[in-house]
């Protein structure tokens, strides 16, 4: 099963996902899954991390491959748990390959992904019919296997709605490519950290002025980056909670 655990809080995770984790043998799971999704799996479950962690050894992708495809071969039920959605940026299309390829059955149970919960924790409308009829999906990090670059960044700020993906390390480089390319300097832009969290954020500003807003209010990874005019939209009062952006330990 390659399932997505949805983004952040365990309450974004799908019901139909939830059920594959209860009768899972095997668990294999990424670095964002939350605890809390993880205190689902079953206790005689084996719970193995795969995780890649900034300046931390990484597991081959291969070697990910070869796990999933061995214990699926030793009859165990294999639950693949990947942060957001497995075939939004998460190497989904990558595995399903590998276990076609080994002639392993598998379906796929798909998550919310970043893009619609940092959307909603910043109140963004991604689309709108009155200025945005178009939302765009990409990362600020291409494989370094590609031979050359592929985004075409003079098509890209034409766009309506652009949401990047890990775009902490590369913002500044970002929104020169953008301003670069044609984009407003002016363009509503929003940079919402650990999106679908109770510590979720939200850093709004110019496209130009967000790298400085960021780097003041320390924006840190996990990250998504959401540029367009629907960014600028104010988000109601009525709609914090009380306690938001507050910890509280009883």
């Amino acid at each position: 099963m390659l399932c997505g655990a949805g983004a952040g809080d365990a309450g974004l995770l799908g019901a139909r996902a939830a059920r594959w984790l209860a009768r899972a043998d095997v668990v294999v799971h990424d670095r964002l899954v939350s605890a809390d999704v993880l205190a689902l799996v079953p206790e005689q479950a084996e719970l193995i991390d795969v995780g890649k962690r900034p300046g931390a050894p990484r597991r081959a992708q291969q070697d990910i491959h070869a796990l999933l495809i061995d214990r699926a071969r030793a009859g165990k039920l294999v639950v693949r748990l990947k942060g957001g959605d497995p075939f939004v940026f998460g190497r989904g299309g990558e595995e399903a390959e590998a276990l076609r390829a080994a002639g392993v059955p598998y379906r796929v149970v798909p998550g919310v992904t970043a893009a619609l919960a940092a959307a909603a924790d910043a109140d963004v409308p991604l689309t709108d019919r009155r200025r945005a009829a178009s939302v765009t999906l990409l990362t600020a990090r291409e494989t370094p296997d590609k031979p050359s670059p592929t985004l075409d960044w003079s098509a890209l700020a034409r766009l309506d709605t652009l949401v990047i993906y890990m775009s902490v390390g590369a913002l500044e480089t970002v929104v020169r490519r953008l301003i670069d390319a044609g984009r407003s300097a002016a363009t509503p832009a929003a940079a919402v950290e650990r999106a679908g969290t109770s510590r979720s954020r939200t850093i709004r500003a110019t496209l130009a002025a967000l790298p400085a807003r960021a780097r003041a209010a320390r924006l840190a990874a996990p990250a998504v980056l959401i540029v367009g005019p629907t960014a600028a939209q104010p988000q109601p009062a009525a709609a914090a909670s009380p306690l938001a952006g507050q910890t509280v330990l009883v």
